[in-house]
């Protein structure tokens, strides 16, 4: 059995008001990491910003590639700093 199967199994042995309480716990830490993911992105953008690695570059062009990315999600975003 996989932990996933084991996790669910043990959700059903809930009642119907404890699986809507873990369902919204699950759902904020999730957004919490999500927020904590983003700051840290952030934080990494600024530090390039300080380091002088990042280029130059019209608006339009960076709109334009990051729309590309979006079309093609294979590119991550940081490739694109």
């Amino acid at each position: 059995m996989t932990a996933f199967d084991h996790a669910l199994e043990s959700v059903l042995t809930l009642s119907h008001d404890e699986q809507d309480a873990l369902l919204e716990t699950v759902r904020k830490r999730r957004i919490e990491e999500r927020r904590r993911e983003i700051a840290e992105n952030g934080r990494e953008a600024i530090r390039a910003f300080h380091a002088g690695e990042l280029r130059e570059e019209p608006f339009e062009e960076l709109l334009e590639r990051l729309h590309s990315s979006l079309d093609s999600a294979e590119t991550p975003v940081k490739e694109m700093i």
